[in-house]
C-alpha cells in the first residue's frame, strides 16, 4: 500500500514539476487559441530585441566595457529572437495557418501570403539574433504588422 501511495505521490509531483516547463501553447487539438495574445507577445519580443540591441551598443561604447552586462544583453536578445521564431513555427505554422487547395482561390492566395510573411519573419528574427542592426527590428515590426493584417482579414 505504501508503494502505491508513494508511486502516486511521485507521479503527481513529476506532473506538477514538469508542467512548469510548458511555456507555449501545446499542439493538442483542444481548439483553445488566442491569436490576438500571440501577436501581442510577438510585438513584445520585438521591443525586447530592440532594447537589447540598444543596450549592447551603449555598453560596447563604455570604457571599461562591462562584459558581464554585455553578455547578458546578448543572451537576452538571442533568447527573445528564438522565442519569437518558436511562436511563429509552433503556433502559427503548425496550427493556425491551414493549407488551402489551389481551387480555393482567394483563400489560397491569403494562405500563401501569410506563409511567405511567416517565413520572412523567421529569417529576419534569425538575422536579429545574429547581429546588432536596428534595421532588422524595423523589418520585424513591418512584416509582423502585415501578417497581422492579413491574418485577421480572413476572419
Amino acid at each position: 500500500m505504501k508503494k502505491i501511495i508513494g508511486g502516486m505521490l511521485l507521479f503527481v509531483l513529476l506532473a506538477v514539476w514538469g508542467s512548469t516547463f510548458l511555456g507555449s501553447h501545446c499542439q493538442v487539438p483542444c481548439g483553445i487559441y488566442d491569436d490576438e495574445a500571440r501577436f501581442k507577445l510577438l510585438f513584445e519580443h520585438i521591443a525586447t530585441i530592440e532594447k537589447a540591441m540598444k543596450e549592447i551598443a551603449a555598453l560596447s561604447g563604455q570604457n571599461p566595457v562591462n562584459y558581464n552586462q554585455l553578455v547578458r544583453w546578448v543572451m537576452n536578445k538571442e533568447k527573445h529572437a528564438e522565442e519569437f521564431s518558436e511562436i511563429l513555427s509552433y503556433y502559427f505554422l503548425a496550427q493556425r495557418l491551414v493549407p488551402k487547395a489551389a481551387e480555393a482561390g482567394e483563400a489560397r492566395a491569403a494562405y500563401l501570403e501569410q506563409l511567405e510573411l511567416a517565413h520572412w519573419l523567421i529569417v529576419t528574427a534569425m538575422k536579429a539574433k545574429q547581429i546588432v542592426d536596428l534595421a532588422h527590428v524595423q523589418s520585424l515590426r513591418e512584416l509582423l504588422a502585415k501578417l497581422q493584417n492579413s491574418y485577421f482579414k480572413k476572419k
